[in-house]
């Protein structure tokens, strides 16, 4: 739509683009019409312009406000803006205009404010963010004043814009030399998407204005210089020493290590007393040595093959650019410690970790929690920084998780910064065919997140734009963004041609000065430093490293440390000792938390059917007898809560249960109060805290995972809708969880509720993969239980934290077995002296001595055995339950079995024979009928047939499969099945 439109046009909603600053000649035109009295003006636009009033007495008041222009100048029409400004220029010229100059120069101010709007959305679009020059410069029309009526003789004239920009008056020359410095240089923002008004506020106010370029002292700027040569010398240097090895060099990305000092030295000013930081393998090493102040003949030590860690640790290790470090430091004396987690190769998994683990050392600096609606959670003595690589940011699904969690209850950290290199390349994939948005930052528009666009080789932009997003993050306590635009000098790694792939850029690259000489060169000729000085910088540094390269070979790595602070006095556990730990509880403890899950608060209007359940747990309580497994898992978690520990429960629908079992949280039927009975056992006792999730897996698994990283001494479950649900988080469990302690010595009391059992519901929701967990198992690396008795269900909870090592645990937990009749426990196996039992006995065998079959197996189909056996009137098959599948409980089981010398042996299970348990406890349960001295000591099978799809999703089939296992393990001739 142009000015010379000359057709009656009806008039459109406001919101759907005509008021944009491109139409402004069009509107202006629209308006003379108007004025002039045309009576071929369209009557739609006649009544709009009615509505116009330039009047003061029109101004709404709450418009009339000191800090009105930064706030509210975002104006979504020039109606509104017009209305505002008009009578504040006709008070300010106090009549020395008439009518019609006051609404010329209304108009001039509403055009002059509407081009400073579009800067303030379109800038970074003409911003000169690529250091390469890749892509030839756009010509952006809606930046350009002459869209918005100006003509060149228009450029010098002041005009009023009522301290936008911090100005009460501005030429267009002004406000343009302003804007294109402040959203169109080396530094760009995204925020106009934002909808709370006080945080667009405080950016505008933070950037724009005739004071507010970017500004360092000159020592600042030689601090800048300083780190550089840190950051470029280290990687110059190992790319000599070490020729094609791997490194994933920072090279054309050196300004990441500047930015991420001033990140530490801000935030500690501002009230950071802790950074945890995640990150990818690209300058890993040079923000552990130049950041974090490893040693470097540490790194020269690993380099050459030594080890990472001394003393008697016996994991596996991992490769120098997967490991973490601790340390802390110190700027203008406030002290922060920083922690870089570890992490694999999969790109972003690490990012649920971090927020994990800065929640936990939140909570134990005391940060207030949830607050109410409306008013920001004080987290902000624990940042998590997180850095990306742009192609990961952009197509890791985990990474939008993670910042679905940052608002939520129970999850949220206080946002997170981010810092991405983007170095314009993901492997060899090119942008245009990695992602579908202009930018990889653009995922954080989801939680309405400010983007700072830097050019990476300009690092007093990329300094600027981090002391700027930690301010932010300070302040609002939200995620904040930073998309530092760089290159890869070299491939991939450091022994990958990129000229395959990418011939163009690397041409360019390898033409490119690099940053320090460029920095270098400007500060030279800004009279900061010598150019002596420069060369005396490289060269110090460089000295530095050939006498730590020297003293490399005599490195001995300090002793493992992983075992201070909040985890003295856990310990590492020896492969094969069974530890029991003291997990029985004594009778007056049961019964304060019986009285705390069955007593209703008055006045409160419980649902009825909740109401009966209260009333057979109140006579269970007062029995002894007939404790379900939901009730025994309230009791294992408030006896530890009386005990001082904090239980954390989280998982999709956990409050309630998926199979509302659990009730954890009661819901007023009248007005939806919340009560929790977990949480008014006693005065005094830990916290509980019980979340229903996002309906995510991977985040918020990494996170729990995180948060016991940082906290030994709390109970941390996460619980799956379904125990399949937990293949959506299968990096988390292989990569951390099953292995995290064996590659980086860090421990982890994880606990995982996977429900699982077939029940004919077909193949989705019958397995959580029994067979995945065990194939992880090793090194005593974690524990797999399937109970088949709320006590061992409370026990094994219980020993998480009664024990003096920390092991995740994997529980098979039941779906029928919640309401079965037979899968009740009494509270004396709960009481002092009780325990977890790693095999249980057959609870309604007959005579031992006419046993003719052992029949083992874990979970669920116990009762459908013992049901089986009694139709069948069978009496010499004894049935024995493996409670615990890892560790194998060989000890217990050799006991079990001394009996039984002459009987059949069989494993009985619901899975099909290439699932579940069975390639894992044949070979175990030959051993211990070996050691037994029996003749023929392999198992038999009794069990579904192999099949690709965990169950039919037929119940005509499944009654059909069932019963033939049933009837194969009870009484069927089975061929040995080694």
């Amino acid at each position: 739509m142009s000015s010379s439109t000359s057709r009656n046009t009806p008039l459109p909603d406001p919101h759907d683009g005509i008021f944009d600053g491109a139409n402004a000649a069009y509107l202006e035109h629209q308006y003379a019409r108007f004025k002039a009295g045309d009576d071929t003006l369209d009557a739609a636009w006649k009544a709009y312009f009615d509505t116009l009033d330039d009047s003061c007495a029109a101004t709404p008041p709450s418009w009339e406000r000191p800090d009105w222009p930064p706030r509210d100048s975002d104006w979504m029409d020039w109606e509104k803006a017009a209305r505002h400004i008009a009578p504040k220029i006709a008070q300010r010229m106090s009549g020395a205009m008439d009518d019609a100059e006051v609404r010329s120069a209304t108009l001039d101010s509403v055009r002059a404010i509407m081009m400073i709007r579009a800067y303030r959305f379109r800038g970074h679009l003409a911003a000169t963010l690529d250091p390469l020059g890749l892509e030839p410069p756009r010509s952006h029309p809606e930046l350009d004043p002459e869209s918005y009526g100006f003509s060149t003789g228009d450029f010098d004239r002041p005009i009023f814009i009522d301290h936008v920009l911090g100005l009460e008056t501005a030429t267009i020359n002004e406000m343009c030399d302003i804007l294109r410095r402040t959203y169109c240089g080396t530094f760009a923002v995204e925020f106009m998407h934002i909808s709370d008004p006080d945080e667009k506020a405080w950016l505008q106010a933070r950037m724009e204005g005739p004071d507010k370029e970017i500004a360092f002292t000159p020592e600042g700027r030689r601090a800048i210089f300083r780190k550089l040569v840190e950051a470029e010398g280290l990687e110059k240097f190992l790319n000599v020493k070490y020729t094609g090895t791997k490194r994933f060099g920072l090279d054309g990305a050196e300004a990441t290590v500047p930015a991420l000092e001033q990140i530490i030295k801000r935030g500690g000013n501002l009230g950071v007393r802790e950074i945890v930081i995640g990150m990818p393998h690209r300058g890993r090493l040079n923000v552990l040595t130049n950041v974090m102040g490893k040693r470097f003949d540490a790194l020269f030590h690993e380099f050459m093959g030594g080890a990472s860690i001394g003393g008697d640790a016996d994991g596996s290790g991992d490769v120098k650019y997967h490991l973490g470090a601790s340390s802390d430091r110190v700027f203008d004396g406030n002290t922060v410690h920083l922690s870089l987690s570890a992490n694999p190769s999969h790109l972003e998994a690490v990012n649920p970790v971090v927020l994990g683990k800065a929640r936990a050392k939140q909570d134990q600096y005391h940060d207030k929690g949830d607050a109410p609606a409306g008013t920001p959670p004080d987290r902000g003595s624990v940042i998590p920084l997180l850095l990306h690589g742009d192609a990961a940011f952009a197509g890791q699904g985990i990474v939008a998780e993670c910042f679905g969690l940052s608002g939520l209850k129970g999850h949220k950290s206080g946002g997170s910064i981010h810092f991405i290199v983007n170095n314009q390349i993901g492997f060899t994939t090119n942008p245009r065919f990695s992602r579908s948005s202009p930018y990889p930052s653009d995922v954080a528009k989801m939680v309405e997140a400010p983007i700072f666009h830097v050019n990476g080789d300009d690092p007093e932009a990329v300094v600027h734009a981090a002391k700027i997003a930690t301010e932010f993050r300070q302040k609002f306590l939200k995620p904040v963004v930073i998309d530092m635009f760089c290159y890869r000098r070299f491939g991939h790694n450091e022994g990958d041609d990129p000229t395959f792939s990418q011939p163009h850029m690397y041409r360019t690259i390898a033409a490119h000065p690099r940053v320090v000489e460029t920095y270098g060169a400007r500060l030279v000729a800004d009279g900061v430093m010598e150019a002596s000085e420069v060369e005396a910088a490289v060269a110090e540094y460089r000295g530095a490293l050939d006498e730590a390269f020297e003293a490399a070979e005599n490195f001995k790595p300090d002793k493992a440390d992983w075992l201070g602070g909040r985890w003295q006095g856990i310990k590492r556990k020896n492969a094969g000792n069974f530890v029991r730990g003291e997990t029985g509880v004594a009778p007056d403890v049961l019964g304060k938390v019986g009285d705390a899950l069955t007593g209703v608060p008055d006045g409160f209007n419980l649902h009825k059917s909740l109401t009966r359940q209260l009333e057979a747990k109140r006579a269970a309580f007062k029995s002894g007898q007939g404790i379900d497994w939901a009730t025994a898992e309230a009791l294992a978690f408030g006896s530890l809560m009386c005990e001082g520990h904090t239980v954390r429960l989280t998982g999709q629908d956990s409050e309630r249960g998926t199979f509302s079992q659990r009730h954890a949280v009661w819901i007023d039927q009248e007005d939806e109060s919340r009560h929790k009975p977990l949480k008014h056992i006693e005065g005094v006792q830990g916290r509980f805290e019980i979340i229903n999730s996002m309906l995510s897996e991977a985040a918020v698994l990494g996170f729990e995972y995180g948060y016991t990283l940082a906290e030994p001494d709390k109970l941390v479950v996460w619980e799956a809708q379904f125990g399949d649900f937990a293949n959506g988080a299968q990096v988390i469990i292989d990569q951390f969880i099953s292995s995290g302690e064996i590659k980086w010595f860090r421990m982890s009391g994880l606990v995982l509720l996977l429900p699982h059992g077939y029940e004919g519901q077909g193949p989705e929701h019958s397995s959580a993969r029994l067979e995945r967990y065990l194939q992880l198992c090793a090194e005593d690396n974690m524990q797999v239980v399937n109970c088949t008795t709320p006590a061992n269900y409370f026990h094994v909870l219980r020993r998480q934290l009664k024990r003096d090592f920390r092991k995740p645990l994997i529980v098979m937990t039941p779906k029928s077995l919640l309401r079965h009749k037979a899968c009740v426990s009494p509270l004396a196996d709960m009481e002092s002296g009780s325990t977890f039992h790693r095999v249980l006995p057959d609870a309604h065998a007959g005579d031992m001595k006419k046993t003719r079959r052992v029949v083992i197996c874990s979970g669920k189909v116990y009762y459908d055995l013992v049901a089986a056996r009694e139709e069948a009137g069978i009496n010499d098959v004894y049935i024995l339950r493996l409670e615990q599948l890892y560790p194998f409980p060989a000890s217990a089981l050799t006991q079990a079995l001394e009996g039984f010398a002459d009987a059949e042996i069989v494993w009985c299970q619901e899975e099909p024979r290439n699932m579940g348990a069975w390639h894992m406890v044949a070979p175990e349960i030959e051993k211990v009928l070996a050691a037994l001295g029996v003749d023929a000591p392999r198992p038999a099978y009794a069990g579904r047939a192999a099949a690709a799809a965990t169950a039919t999703g037929l119940m005509r089939r499944h009654i059909c499969e069932r019963d033939a296992l049933l009837a194969a393990a009870l009484s069927g001739d089975l061929e040995d099945m080694a």
